[in-house]
């Protein structure tokens, strides 16, 4: 049985993404850095797949890089420890709502970014 999110479109869900980052005083362009450093999609590309309206399962899927740092990505998002997720795209869709997280609560850029 498939997650009803998978078939979700990202750019649904982007908007929420960048609300919660701005609410606490951040940026839309900090919340495409997380995007980009995650996925591996450049600002052109990221752009196209919001206009193509993909699916989340598919702009996951589809992504040209996703970093081998985000295994560092520790903690809880959604009421969930992200690292024992065992499901492969649950565990990348809690990855990025765990960078929002760390961004919404004032954590450094570099820290975010496990470098």
């Amino acid at each position: 049985m498939k997650h009803r999110i998978y078939s979700m479109t990202f750019a649904h869900t982007y908007p929420f993404l960048v609300a919660k980052a701005e609410k606490k005083g951040q940026t839309k362009a900090e919340v495409d850095e997380i995007i980009h450093w995650l996925t591996g999609y450049s600002q052109e590309a990221f752009e196209a797949q919001l206009k193509k309206e993909v699916t989340i399962e598919a702009f996951f899927s589809d992504a040209p890089a996703m970093n081998p740092s985000r295994a560092l990505i520790k903690g809880v998002a959604c009421g969930v420890r992200v690292e024992e997720i065992e499901e492969p795209l649950m565990r990348e869709i809690r990855y990025l709502d765990k960078l929002i997280d760390e961004l919404a609560k004032g954590k450094k850029m570099e820290k975010i970014l496990r470098q």
